[in-house]
């Protein structure tokens, strides 16, 4: 395992090629579990358009009171400095979102490969983003795509032509081609507290670190800036792994999930041993138990259903989509328990639904019965299980169940005070939470 010769330095990590994965990033000091392993700030991001008016456009700060473009009315700023700061990327839109109105609709993968394009012709040297790996040299896994995937860049081009042809100048197709397919597989999704969607990223140190499904690290995010911190004591020469996906589902589901999607099979210790799977997919304990034929079928149908239900939050209404989850959850409660794994999918998008359409005491139900598997199915420090504690201690609280909230949000708190630090803004939030319930 050589050392990489690196584009700069992150104290306490170096570079270097790691045994039948590539490049990598390793420790050089000891991480105690809780300790920042190193920052680093978004080579260039993009705030999802639900989130305009609630987080700054240009460094995701929540707030009240945030300051409107006076042309285009559609991006919000802290302030004059921060609208300064954005207005490179912002212009790219601006006099587009007043052209098109409500017809404008790029993805969020076309916006921010937009600010791609603009940050590699306004910037020659490295960034700082860019200490151990650089955005040239991502890997595009070009030669893997098929036929499908294909098409979706070629529909991204097209749009990237459509909604940013007065202020970008074009590379050809190939190139351009091949920038989707990299910021494809190097973005990243910034989430909030109870993991909504705030935006997309590109990382590149981050972007570093291969994948394991027992990752060494989290990935947590201050406004527009990644931290990453330590989950398990790591010493001195030892790989940092982080995750690339949801760790809930069972081993054949995260190996699929990924050769689709990163273009390699994980042979990590949890892929190969599976220990954790015959809990993720328990059945029910019956005196005529399921014969595994049913079983498989159960999988089967559940994985579909997965499938269906994400498409059909597209077009159905919010209580055509609780029927959904409801009428699932009766067919597959008929085989399995309710700490499998696909039980709980279809209980968290039920829990989903109930927060949307306020139904409270519905999404607390929900939320009673998916906490406790998740903390045995994730791993430690997860931010899933630290989010479900979370939205349980909002919802007791608002439903006066004050003993309940406080202990659910002590055990988001202390979850999130290694995940995030202690001095995080999302931290020190709550703590005021439980300060006001005194």
């Amino acid at each position: 395992m050589k050392s990489e010769r690196p584009l700069g330095e992150v104290e306490g990590t170096e570079r270097f090629l790691s045994d039948g994965k590539g490049r990598g990033l390793r420790a050089t000091n000891h991480f105690k579990v809780g300790d920042l392993v190193f920052s680093c700030p978004a080579y260039t991001s993009v705030l999802t358009v639900n989130e305009r008016g609630n987080h700054c456009d240009f460094c995701f700060t929540r707030k009240e009171g945030l300051s409107k473009c006076g042309k285009c009315k559609q991006a919000f700023y802290c302030n004059v400095d921060c609208q300064k700061g954005d207005w490179p990327m912002h212009k790219l839109e601006c006099s587009s979102m007043c052209t098109f109105g409500e017809n404008w609709n790029p993805s969020e993968t076309v916006r921010l490969t937009a600010r791609v394009l603009v940050k590699q012709k306004m910037t020659v040297e490295r960034t700082p983003s860019e200490r151990l790996l650089s955005v040239h040299e991502f890997e595009s896994h070009l030669d893997k795509l098929d036929n499908e995937k294909r098409e979706l860049i070629q529909n991204d081009i097209a749009a990237l032509h459509h909604f940013y042809s007065k202020h970008l100048t074009y590379p050809d197709n190939a190139t351009l081609v091949q920038l989707f397919a990299k910021v494809n597989c190097n973005g990243f999704t910034i989430e909030d507290e109870e993991l909504t969607h705030l935006g997309s990223a590109i990382f590149p140190d981050v972007a570093l670190m291969n994948h394991s499904c027992f990752p060494n690290i989290i990935v947590t995010y201050r406004g527009t800036t990644a931290d990453v911190r330590a989950t398990q004591e790591i010493h001195p020469g030892e790989e940092i792994f982080t995750s690339y996906i949801d760790l809930l589902y069972p081993s054949e589901d995260r190996i699929d999930r990924l050769r689709d999607s990163y273009f390699f099979t994980c042979d990590c210790k949890e892929c190969t041993l599976r220990t954790k799977d015959p809990a993720k997919l328990e059945v029910r304990k019956l005196s005529d138990p399921p014969k595994p034929e049913a079983v498989k079928e159960m999988i089967k149908y559940a994985r579909n259903m997965i499938e269906e239900f994400r498409r059909a939050k597209h077009y159905k209404t919010p209580n055509e989509l609780l029927e959904m989850c409801e009428l699932s959850l009766d067919k597959m409660g008929a085989v399995f328990e309710e700490t499998n794994v696909y039980m709980l999918h279809m209980m968290y998008q039920a829990m989903g639904v109930c927060l949307y359409i306020q139904d409270w005491e519905g999404a607390l139900r929900y939320g009673e019965k998916i906490v406790g598997p998740y903390s045995k199915h994730y791993p430690p420090y997860s931010l899933n299980v630290a989010s479900m504690w979370l939205k349980l201690g909002r919802l007791y609280m608002g439903l006066e169940k004050k003993a309940l909230g406080v202990k659910s949000l002590k055990k988001a708190l202390a979850i999130m005070e290694v995940a995030h630090g202690k001095d995080h803004f999302y931290v020190s939030e709550i703590k005021k939470e439980l300060e006001d319930c005194k």
